[in-house]
C-alpha cells in the first residue's frame, strides 16, 4: 500500500516516495512531504540544470548548487532558469 503525505509543493495529498531520495536532513524533509510527481517535476529540473550549466554530479560545488536549487524548487518556488534558457516547443 503507497504512503501517502501531504505534498508541499503541489499543496495537496499525494503519494509519497519509497526512499529517502537524498542524503542529510533536506533529504529527510523531501521524504515526509514531497510526492511522487513533485519529485519527478524537480528530477526533469535538475536534469536542465545539469545539461545548461554543464554541471557533473562528481563536484561538490555543483552538488552543493543543485541542493539549494532543489530546496528552492521543492520548497521555496522561487527556482530559476539558467540564463539564455529557451524552453522547447511543445
Amino acid at each position: 500500500m503507497p504512503r501517502t503525505i501531504h505534498c508541499e509543493f503541489e499543496h495537496r495529498d499525494a503519494e509519497g516516495l519509497d526512499f529517502v531520495p537524498w542524503p542529510g536532513e533536506l533529504g529527510k524533509r523531501v521524504f515526509a512531504h514531497i510526492g511522487k510527481a513533485a519529485w519527478a517535476k524537480w528530477l526533469a529540473h535538475q536534469t536542465m540544470l545539469i545539461n545548461e550549466n554543464r554541471l557533473s554530479p562528481m563536484n561538490p560545488q555543483h552538488r552543493a548548487f543543485l541542493e539549494g536549487e532543489m530546496q528552492k524548487f521543492l520548497f521555496g518556488g522561487d527556482a530559476e532558469k539558467p540564463a539564455g534558457y529557451v524552453p522547447p516547443e511543445q
